[in-house]
């Protein structure tokens, strides 16, 4: 084989190659370059389109495909160092809601936050897909009056460090202790202790494993 054949070869290597090391070939400071890149302008874009109220990242942050912030008013979002939002999260904050999320917080796929108040994530906090997060519940035991005009009761949310949630969980106005643990599939209404797994429909207690 010449050498222009051998060249020719390489170069065709590197090109099919391209989109592969784009999207995951580590760069200099370990993170592949694409995702950074993406992410960084998804970040501006959020910050672009909100010049009222407060946005901001504490870098790094990683911003994936998908991420929406839906933010009117001079609503609040805080997002920790290490704070890690894969794919389709969407935040929904009203008026001045708060929503404050750690250092080393994951989300991985389709996770939402609906705050007209205040919720609150500890730091290096893991959730699955399909994670819903609200702080209010709609009014409903009026049956003269429709659904939608009832209202709202609401109830802030703090999820302490270390909290493992499941995919398709869902927690409602609730307070959840350090290091507990939301099964799969729960829906949470109540306050969880620490150190204490959770799981159903309502959720109940399971199991726990903390000190005695």
């Amino acid at each position: 084989m010449s050498q222009a054949s051998r060249l020719t070869g390489k170069l065709r290597s590197m090109i099919r190659n391209l989109p592969w090391r784009i999207a995951y070939q580590p760069g200099p400071n370990g993170a592949p370059i694409g995702p950074r890149v993406t992410s960084r302008l998804r970040k501006w874009w959020v910050l672009y389109r909100h010049p009222i109220g407060t946005v901001r990242f504490e870098e790094p942050v990683n911003v994936g495909p998908g991420f929406s912030l839906h933010m009117p008013g001079d609503g609040t979002l805080i997002a920790g160092r290490g704070a890690d939002f894969r794919r389709g999260f969407r935040a929904e904050i009203a008026g001045t809601g708060r929503v404050v999320i750690g250092d080393d917080v994951s989300f991985t796929h389709e996770a939402v936050i609906q705050c007209t108040t205040s919720v609150e994530i500890g730091d290096r906090t893991i959730f699955g897909p399909y994670v819903s997060i609200v702080d209010g519940n709609h009014r409903y035991q009026d049956p003269g009056t429709p659904i939608l005009g009832q209202g709202y009761d609401y109830r802030p949310v703090r999820i302490e460090e270390d909290v493992w949630v499941g995919s398709k969980a869902t927690i409602v106005g609730a307070h959840i202790g350090r290091h507990a643990v939301i099964a799969a599939g729960a829906v949470v209404t109540k306050d969880v202790p620490a150190y204490t797994a959770v799981g159903g429909v309502p959720a109940r207690e399971l199991s726990y494993y903390g000190p005695p």
